[in-house]
């Protein structure tokens, strides 16, 4: 009896030892192992890869157990030099999983070529917006004698006169060609003053010249709506297109008298 008393025990001691080592397996599986294999439960943050170079980012994301794939599809922007990063995915800031694959978007080594538009003729705040659709950079702005002001009377690339659908490298800088409303012909002002209002307009844009600012002085003495002063003065020369200030009598108001 003693014996079999003996047996059970040892049977309930290995099974005791077993139930423990399984334990003990399972322990350092699930607990140790396993997180160090998948990296369950832990995250890095997605660094912000601006503007760094190709050569850079390898080293970069591997020391923190990250990868990268660079899309196909490069994108140009002229003042960032190339290879350089223009879009990531994930964005920067995010948590991810170590091991993740980051997808990079660089600047293309080379700039593509674009067909010069025409600008000539428009204005040129609309030439601007024009050139930046394209991708091209508005270089010097050269003003140049014509009653057309701030049109675009010719574009230039490096010196050049370039016409429209020439190729060019995208981010490529053109030099606009711009009236700066005042001709090459000059003429005597005339003399406006103690003229009507309407009468000396209709002079300044017959002579070939513009009406600039309008001011109103109060006065009883003259009748309402006559040029009491004018600046330039009469009798002194002026470029086509100059314009001439004019300040009209307006009649005093009799309830303040």
């Amino acid at each position: 009896m003693s014996s079999i008393a003996a047996g059970t025990k040892k049977i309930i001691i290995h099974l005791a030892l077993a139930f423990g080592l399984l334990f003990l397996i399972l322990f350092v599986f699930f607990k140790v192992y396993l997180p160090n294999y998948t990296h369950h439960g832990e995250a890095v943050t997605v660094p912000d890869l601006e503007n760094f170079n190709y050569s850079e980012i390898e080293t970069y994301l591997e020391a923190r157990d990250l990868n990268y794939i660079i899309t196909p599809d490069s994108g140009f922007v002229a003042d960032a030099d190339p290879l350089t990063v223009l879009k990531q995915n994930p964005r920067p800031g995010a948590k991810v999983k170590q091991g993740r694959k980051i997808y990079i978007t660089l600047n293309a080594q080379n700039a593509p070529m674009i067909q010069m538009p025409n600008l000539v003729k428009t204005q040129l705040k609309n030439a601007q917006e024009v050139l930046a659709n394209y991708g091209l950079v508005r270089g010097e702005i050269i003003y140049v004698p014509d009653i057309a002001i701030n049109v675009v009377l010719d574009q230039k690339f490096h010196g050049r006169s370039i016409k429209e659908g020439f190729d060019i490298p995208k981010g490529s800088q053109i030099d606009l060609v711009v009236g700066d409303g005042l001709g090459k012909q000059t003429l005597d002002i005339p003399n406006l003053v103690g003229m009507e209002e309407d009468e000396a307009e209709f002079l300044v844009i017959g002579s070939g010249l513009r009406m600039g600012r309008i001011s109103y002085i109060k006065t009883d003495t003259v009748p309402k709506g006559t040029v009491l002063k004018q600046l330039p003065p009469s009798g002194i020369e002026a470029k086509t297109g100059e314009l001439i200030d004019v300040w009209i009598s307006e009649l005093e108001d009799s309830s303040n008298l």
